[in-house]
């Protein structure tokens, strides 16, 4: 028999962690909807040409194609991908969609594909759960996205995180101040890994790429020391922005201006956002900033957009591994069948539990209770209802709690409430 093995950089999702991963996403969902945004869903597989360009060249490399069908297949031809991000499709909607009232705050929270190499917390296909808001260049919108953040990490139960804030336009001034303008892409590419490599290693980057060995001390003159010349503007904007975000309840010793900060996207023009854990080297668990330029990209005349994105994957793997996830059973209640004559009676009373709301299994044996009692303990059921010859007579359930080893003799709907009060 052939060995059974999964594709590289993908996963199963078993009913135990997917329980776990639908809890963190309804929590996130909450925080999204608490800010007036709207969920939209776009297809997982866009035209190639869609997001061909908008990532750089690293970016390029690792979307995922699809080959076009009949003989341009055979050929090698691709003509769709799966999706990369969540942005560029939301431009594309937003292009499409003139009728949509700006400006739009929409939330969504789907899986997206990537050629990369796996690591921890980091997979082939994984979830992005992204808010964006199109239409306007209020710097309100950056301070939300700051916010939602700092308040979904909050709520998850994490503490010990720091957002970093820069702006594209510091650092194309920076480009341009030690002489490499016309390579702009380049020197951001190689200050993205930073955090990856460090200094020597950006350096050695950058020299390899033919940079100068004065262009290069140029650069990190002003990255280390913060010195460059009129930026005043930007940096009065981030202060704003820093200041609309703490107003809205973000504690300012999490918010840092770091010049550092490239986010290795083509598409971003503006102000650019990341968040790290200080207490954990996973890497960036969140990411975004402003790209005035992308919806343009698809229609007839530039629309301003702005938004951030949680990365749900990493946020689960370090929940597991600080055991901040708490076990949820599939099931609150277990009816017991005590034989095949009352295995009708079972039945309906377990649909007068799941009409109120409890999670109910029938067992799938009839008599022999001390074996149905142990598969509902294994099942994680906190209650477990015997119904026998005599509670019939008597018009009563027998009810039990398996956590407190208490019992009750109750009619059906007393039984119910029971079950729904503790």
């Amino acid at each position: 028999m052939a060995k059974v093995n999964l594709a590289r950089g993908m996963r199963d999702i078993l009913p135990s962690t997917l329980r776990k991963r639908r809890k963190v996403i309804q929590i996130i969902e909450k925080v999204f909807e608490s800010f007036g945004f709207e969920a939209l869903e776009t297809p997982a597989v866009e035209r190639i040409e869609t997001l061909m360009g908008k990532y750089g060249d690293e970016g390029n490399k690792l979307i995922f194609r699809i080959l076009a069908r009949g003989k341009d297949g055979e050929q090698g031809k691709t003509d769709l991908a799966l999706r990369y991000d969540l942005t560029v499709p939301l431009a594309r909607v937003a292009a499409m969609n003139q009728q949509l009232v700006l400006p739009f705050k929409r939330y969504q929270i789907q899986p997206v594909w990537r050629a990369d190499r796996p690591q921890r917390g980091r997979f082939r296909e994984f979830f992005q759960c992204d808010v964006d808001v199109v239409g306007t260049e209020n710097i309100l919108a950056e301070a939300e996205c700051l916010t939602i953040v700092h308040e979904s990490l909050v709520v998850l139960g994490f503490e010990a995180f720091k957002i970093r804030l820069n702006d594209r336009k510091i650092l194309r001034a920076m480009v341009e101040q030690c002489g490499a303008g016309e390579r702009e892409v380049a020197v951001l590419v190689a200050i993205d890994k930073l955090d990856k490599i460090g200094e020597e290693g950006v350096r050695k980057v950058l020299l390899q790429g033919e940079f100068s060995i004065e262009q290069v001390d140029a650069l990190f003159e002003m990255l280390n020391t913060g010195k460059i010349n009129g930026i005043e503007a930007e940096l009065a904007n981030l202060e704003a922005i820093k200041e609309m975000a703490v107003a809205m309840g973000v504690h300012p010793d999490r918010l840092v201006i770091d010049f550092t900060l490239a986010r290795g996207l083509d598409y971003y023009t503006g102000p650019v956002f990341e968040t790290i854990f200080t207490d954990d080297n996973i890497g960036s668990i969140s990411g975004g900033g402003r790209y005035d330029g992308l919806i343009g990209m698809f229609g007839k005349k530039d629309v301003p957009a702005v938004g951030v994105s949680l990365g749900l994957e990493r946020l689960i793997t370090i929940m597991e591994e600080r055991g901040m996830l708490s076990e949820d059973a599939a099931v609150d209640l277990w009816v017991t069948v005590f034989d095949a004559d009352l295995h009708k009676d079972s039945l309906q009373i377990a649909q007068a539990f799941r009409k109120s709301g409890i999670r109910t299994m029938v067992s799938m044996r009839s008599g022999k209770l001390k074996k149905q009692f142990k598969d509902a303990h294994k099942a994680g059921a906190k209650w477990v209802v015997v119904y026998g010859s005599d509670d019939k007579e008597k018009g009563v359930v027998l009810l039990k709690n398996l956590e407190r080893g208490e019992q009750y003799s109750l009619p059906l709907v007393e039984a119910v409430q029971k079950v729904l009060e503790l």
